[in-house]
């Protein structure tokens, strides 16, 4: 009986996020806003029952809205490079999922950067994710709308304090800049960033390696 309902958990777990993915994609509530959003909506997203780190990082940006796969830029490859892993570990959702706090790429300001997420985003869907991955080990808040949305009053200052101190808020989850180009100034200026990523890198492999 033990070992059936083990089994009825896995197979109910497994639903619940195929089921939240499926509706996740087909959302287009920022396209309704009353300023809405200037592309057509494409959420991205991946993870599964099994997922180990769970990612929750800001937006899709340009190539990946085109490709619909997360961080398929030089962002992502440099995500990668910080956590050591190769592009297949990284799109394995039995390793790794990515929830960010917008699923669609939110259009660009007249500078050429990013938007932020939209804001509609994360109230509809982060909860409820929260909930449904319960394999997760160790969940990697990359930038400051992530950092902001989990961390609230706990965290410092400002990010690059809040990254500093990163081991206050325990093993299963960390603050990260965003691997962005517009963080080179930022990457530059702290080496010890560099030197802290020794550590998550071991703490990446111990958890996919198990």
């Amino acid at each position: 009986m033990r070992l059936l309902s083990a089994w009825e958990n896995i197979i109910s777990t497994q639903a619940i996020i195929e089921n939240l993915k499926a509706k996740i994609r087909q959302c287009d509530v920022c396209s309704k806003a009353a300023s809405p959003i200037p592309v057509t909506p494409n959420p991205i997203l991946q993870g599964n029952h099994l997922s180990k780190i769970r990612i929750i990082g800001q937006a899709p940006g340009t190539l990946a809205h085109a490709s619909g796969r997360p961080f398929t830029d030089p962002s992502g490859a440099r995500l990668r490079d910080w956590l050591g892993v190769t592009e297949t570990e990284f799109y394995n959702e039995d390793l790794f999922a990515v929830t960010p706090m917008g699923f669609c790429f939110p259009g660009q300001d007249d500078k050429g950067g990013d938007l932020p997420p939209r804001k509609e985003c994360a109230p509809l869907w982060q909860a409820s994710l929260n909930k449904a991955f319960t394999e997760v080990e160790l969940t990697l808040l990359v930038g400051m709308y992530a950092v902001k949305e989990y961390l609230g009053d706990r965290a410092q200052k400002n990010l690059t304090e809040t990254v500093r101190h990163w081991r206050d808020y325990g093993p299963d989850l960390m603050p990260m800049p965003h691997p962005s180009w517009r963080n080179n100034g930022w990457i530059k200026r702290h080496g010890w960033f560099a030197e802290e990523l020794t550590e998550l890198k071991s703490r990446v492999r111990s958890i996919i390696d198990a």
